[in-house]
């Protein structure tokens, strides 16, 4: 079957992509070939794009993760998962070219899912997921601690806070008080940060006084031990380092060149200790979510044929949560 998928033609954004024809491969051994439900929508899909240069890449498939229905399998096939079979539902994160209607894919990459996870919430859950749980893996947190999370509404914060929770860590998390964003039911981010646990301040000036009163009110004598930044604001790193002196548990997703600045720790899915960690985390991950001990936020489902636009508005970090493809 003939079908689409987006790629990147250029170097410079949302505005050098386009939708061409395509017609998946029959799977190999170890392949799968998938018919796509849905697909999330990351900031590093479109950042792996920019930081190409070399024109031999093009034209560039766009997408990390998705959910699909397994079409065809190659011979000798097992997904990360175990046995795999058409007709079964999966998900899948670190592939490329997910912004498709059919793909074939690694099927290393795959996990079965069970029926009552929703595709939205699978096909959002891999990579802020395991970003998520990285961060509060490298702060060292252990029961009984707080931490201050910067970007606390969004969706690699929102799953921070449900981690920590679970793990017994009090999180202290900034949100945009009073301002709205994409797909969300109310003006207050400060609801999004309660819901999972977490304690809400609003960003902003006075950030710093406005976390050591919500560590008073919440009875911790001290500093938090940790800084998590999944925002990327100079306010974020400002507040960090005064707040926190030990700056190995300073950790930030979304400033590189802050953290090389100031000697705190940036993280990212392409350093290969990263990319360990995370692969690990991606069954328990899905663990969680299909037994309802974990929820990802969803702020829109969005068109297929609209991609370029749902890129932009997750690069503007106005989305709020989890934008997911439909095909």
């Amino acid at each position: 079957m003939v079908g689409i998928r987006w790629v990147a033609n250029g170097f410079s954004g949302s505005t050098d992509l386009a939708a061409v024809p395509c017609t998946p491969a029959d799977p190999g051994l170890g392949e799968l070939r998938v018919r796509i439900r849905a697909a999330g929508v990351n900031p590093a899909d479109l950042k792996h794009v920019l930081r190409a240069y070399d024109p031999a890449l093009l034209p560039m498939p766009i997408g990390y993760e998705a959910v699909g229905d397994v079409t065809a399998v190659g011979p000798g096939t097992r997904a990360a998962s175990g046995a795999v079979a058409v007709g079964d539902r999966i998900a899948a994160f670190r592939v490329h070219g997910a912004y498709a209607e059919e793909m074939t894919l690694p099927a290393e990459k795959a996990f079965v899912l069970p029926a009552a996870v929703p595709d939205d919430q699978a096909a959002g859950l891999l990579l802020a997921g395991t970003t998520a749980a990285e961060m509060l893996h490298r702060s060292g947190a252990r029961r009984g601690d707080t931490v201050l999370l910067h970007g606390a509404s969004g969706a690699v914060g929102a799953i921070v806070v449900q981690l920590a929770a679970r793990a017994g860590v009090t999180v202290i998390g900034t949100a945009g008080i009073g301002t709205a964003g994409i797909g969300t039911a109310g003006p207050d981010r400060a609801a999004a940060v309660a819901r999972f646990g977490g304690v809400p301040v609003a960003y902003g000036p006075g950030l710093a006084d406005r976390v050591r009163d919500a560590l008073i009110r919440i009875g911790v004598d001290g500093p938090p031990v940790a800084a998590l930044d999944a925002a990327g604001t100079d306010e974020a790193t400002a507040v960090s380092l005064d707040l926190v002196a030990d700056r190995s548990r300073i950790i930030t997703v979304a400033d590189r060149r802050a953290a090389a600045d100031h000697g705190f720790v940036a993280l990212s899915g392409a350093d290969a200790e990263s990319a360990a960690f995370r692969d690990r985390m991606r069954g328990p991950l899905l663990e969680l979510l299909a037994d309802g001990s974990l929820t990802v936020p969803i702020a829109a489902r969005i068109p297929l044929a609209d991609a370029p636009a749902a890129l932009d508005v997750v690069a503007s970090g106005r989305a709020h949560g989890k934008i997911v493809l439909i095909p």
